[in-house]
């Protein structure tokens, strides 16, 4: 099959795009972030075990990988903006349902519904991005559009945590659905014919030859594996974190919340920043920059994973947190880049929805049993053994070998 033609320029600033799918990639983040600084409310309203705490993030993971390469499909066949729309309509909606559950199984059908429809924004929206940049400008585009992402973290815990310990777990649920349907219409007027359009193409791709030929696309498996294997780390933070810091340093819901999501996040803030700086200007001279950068972010990042899992010293803990999430932004923001350098753009959308069935796969195996686990190994235990697998995902990078190719985008 033939490469689809080239797609038009956007009528929209490619910086302008940036900045309005910020917000939306914040909203998906708080959204589904949220609720692990809620976990002791939910805990006591509904007697919930570690295990079902951690079933809450592993059906969002599992249901989201699954959809994932389907949705990544989608968004290469039929247009991402069209796509980037129902996916933000659909999560706010199942983010207004979840403050108004009364069991924990209707809690875990809610979030299935959040992790269909979120599965369908970041492989759209990261594939929309690199395609109205160039290659001079697309790790920083997509590290600032990660900085969104970052955001919905720190609010997560933050704004959650401080939520849930003054007015309780259900109202942070109402407001976001609500915030999420108004912002929907400002997107949809902003961007409706200002954005490239796929559904124009001669020929359009169609599901199983795109996933044949991504397997046989050289780098790709070991990009998936390494996708994967940080999943390991990021979903063990991103779950089980504040429980850990709640229990272990007798801090409150508020306080567990920023401290388990601001410092990685503000320093992840300046991994993506230079990251994407970095990238963009090695990529030019090297066709390994990009891996390069991301290698060196993971290898950085692995041992102060361990160290989180090892002290008993807050000060310690926080510079800790602040080193894996420089190098993890190091990472974060070459992802969809560096599949572009090996995928072509009716691919890469589908390429990146199988990064994320094989990260949440796995992630939501990683956050299910550390729950069931909890007592028997600790959480300790579960932090330096995910540190291991970074650094080997470290190690990993530097296999593979991306071609050097011309840019397909116009430039920003």
């Amino acid at each position: 099959m033939s490469s689809p033609p080239a797609r038009p320029q956007s009528l929209l600033n490619p910086w302008l795009l940036v900045a309005l799918l910020w917000v939306v990639g914040l909203l998906n983040y708080l959204d589904r972030q949220v609720v692990f600084s809620l976990f002791p409310l939910l805990q006591e309203e509904f007697s919930a075990s570690g295990l079902e705490l951690g079933l809450i993030s592993t059906v969002f993971l599992w249901v989201y990988g699954l959809v994932s390469p389907f949705a990544g499909y989608l968004a290469d066949r039929f247009g991402r903006l069209r796509v980037i729309l129902i996916s933000l309509a659909v999560w706010s909606v199942a983010t207004w349902v979840t403050g108004h559950v009364s069991s924990i199984p209707e809690m875990l059908w809610a979030r299935a519904v959040m992790g269909i429809s979120e599965a369908c924004y970041i492989p759209a929206a990261l594939a929309l991005i690199v395609e109205v940049h160039s290659e001079r400008s697309r790790s920083l585009a997509v590290g600032l559009h990660q900085s969104g992402l970052y955001t919905g973290m720190i609010l997560g815990g933050v704004w959650g945590g401080w939520m849930g310990d003054n007015y309780g777990w259900r109202p942070v649920f109402t407001i976001l659905g609500a915030i999420g349907l108004s912002y929907l219409l400002v997107l949809w007027l902003v961007l409706r014919r200002r954005v490239p359009r796929t559904e124009g193409d001669a020929e359009r791709p169609r599901l199983l030859h795109s996933l044949e030929s991504l397997a046989a696309t050289p780098g790709f498996i070991s990009l998936t594996m390494v996708f994967a294997g940080l999943s390991v780390a990021n979903w063990l933070v991103y779950t089980w974190l504040p429980t850990f810091l709640f229990e272990r340093f007798n801090l409150n819901l508020t306080e567990a919340g920023f401290t388990a999501t601001f410092y990685v996040q503000i320093a992840s803030y300046t991994g993506i920043l230079l990251g994407g700086l970095l990238a963009d200007r090695w990529a030019v001279r090297n066709s390994k920059g990009r891996i390069y950068t991301q290698a060196i972010g993971l290898l950085a990042a692995a041992p102060f994973l361990f160290l989180v899992g090892l002290t008993s010293l807050y000060p310690l803990l926080v510079a800790a947190l602040i080193v894996f999430g420089l190098g993890r932004g190091l990472y974060d923001c070459n992802a969809m880049p560096v599949l572009s350098q090996i995928a072509p753009p009716h691919l890469r959308a589908t390429g990146y929805g199988i990064f994320n069935l094989a990260g949440c796969l796995v992630g939501g195996v990683t956050a299910a049993f550390a729950g069931f686990f909890k007592q028997a190994i600790g959480l300790s235990a579960a932090f330096q053994l995910a540190a291991v697998v970074a650094l080997l995902c470290g190690l990993l990078l530097l296999r593979v070998n991306p071609p050097r190719q011309e840019s397909d985008a116009p430039k920003a």
